[in-house]
């Protein structure tokens, strides 16, 4: 019996302690049963689209934009929905990040009104560039001081040479050493717009467009080739940016001479800068032109009152008479006019690439106004 105790005890011992690992391995099966079955498992979110209202342009595109980020966090299954891109980058001020950001967060980019109607965020608010355009538009008023206080084209240009000796450098200046830009913009930033802040600076444009008009052509079409950079550039501006999202885009080209036509532009900006440039032929060559000899046109007669006035070709095409008469008169300012419109609105529309409309503008105007008074001495002749 001595000998077979440590046995009993021993096998009594392997009893009491072999159901602790089985104990051990159920619980913890168990436990992990009850995990298992407490854990749910992703939830999944369909997304299906539904038909918008018209006023509702852009919910669409974030919605799309939302889903598509949820998507990339994989637990989303969605349905396919087709893009809607934006109109216009005026329409568009809100950026991608922006626009999911806003929409993740729960912010409502468009809401329910009572009615049911969608009511529009606010709209983007417009910079009106005010220092600027005073300083564009006093340049056509400096202008026409000189023409009528009988200034010196000469001396005219030879200080606008000076100043762009002083400019050029600084601009230059400007764009390499980030100090001198800092001061720069200090004092002369507020007179530029954020696209030159790093290019080249507007006013080197508007200086060489000037000069081109006045050593180029005549005083009097040079004086409203100015203007109309000066005044009809400013008013397509302006009337532009009040009520260019409520008109349609100008074509992608002039129907039959298939000019380039800059997308950015509106009816709006085209019918301001049409009338401007028409108001001003109209007052010009009305009013302020006679107060100065040699002049291209005026009320007796015409064309024919200028000394370069081309040789009439209605002798060598058979034709007698005065033909045109040197279009004077009332009719004749109102054809002149009705042409310096529709070259103002079309020339400050016109898209050359990079050229910088304040070079462009002034030169082309003024060609085509002297080129139609050209046009007007050759199908005239002297009574």
């Amino acid at each position: 019996m001595t000998t077979l105790e440590p046995v009993l005890l021993q096998s009594h011992d392997r009893q009491h302690t072999s159901p602790t690992p089985r104990r051990r391995r159920s619980q913890s099966s168990n436990s992990s049963r009850s995990l298992s079955s407490k854990r749910s498992p992703s939830p999944i979110i369909a997304f299906s689209p539904t038909p918008l209202s018209p006023d509702a342009k852009g919910v669409k595109n974030i919605t799309r934009k939302v889903i598509k980020t949820l998507e990339g966090l994989g637990h989303l299954d969605s349905t396919d929905m087709e893009e809607q891109e934006c109109e216009s980058d005026e329409k568009c001020d809100i950026s991608e990040a922006s626009e999911v950001e806003a929409a993740l967060n729960g912010v409502a980019l468009h809401r329910e009104t009572q009615n049911g109607s969608t009511a529009p965020t606010q709209p983007k608010k417009i910079d009106w560039e005010i220092p600027r355009k005073l300083l564009h538009s006093s340049i056509g008023f400096g202008t026409l001081y000189l023409y009528m206080s009988n200034g010196d084209v000469k001396t005219v240009v030879l200080v606008l040479w000076t100043a762009l000796a002083v400019i050029v450098p600084a601009d230059v200046l400007r764009l390499r050493s980030p100090a001198f830009e800092r001061i720069y913009e200090r004092f002369l930033g507020f007179l530029m717009r954020e696209s030159e802040k790093k290019s080249s600076n507007g006013v080197i444009w508007y200086i060489l467009g000037v000069n081109f008009a006045l050593t180029f052509y005549p005083l009097d079409v040079a004086t409203v080739a100015i203007l109309i950079l000066s005044w009809a550039d400013t008013a397509a501006s302006t009337f532009g940016r009040m009520f260019g999202s409520r008109t349609r885009r100008l074509p992608p080209r002039i129907p039959f001479l298939r000019l380039p036509l800059a997308p950015r532009k509106s009816f709006a900006g085209f019918i301001a800068a049409t009338i401007t440039g028409a108001v001003i032929a109209l007052g010009f060559w009305g009013l302020v032109a006679p107060v100065r000899s040699n002049i291209t046109w005026n009320w007796d007669s015409g064309v024919l009152a200028s000394p370069s006035n081309p040789a009439s070709i209605l002798p060598s095409l058979g034709v007698s008479g005065t033909g045109l008469a040197g279009a004077g008169g009332l009719l004749g300012l109102g054809v002149i006019s009705v042409v310096a419109g529709i070259v103002s609105g079309v020339a400050e529309a016109l898209d050359l690439g990079s050229l910088d409309d304040n070079l462009t503008l002034p030169i082309i105007a003024g060609g085509c106004l002297l080129g139609f008074f050209k046009l007007l001495g050759l199908l005239s002749a002297p009574p």
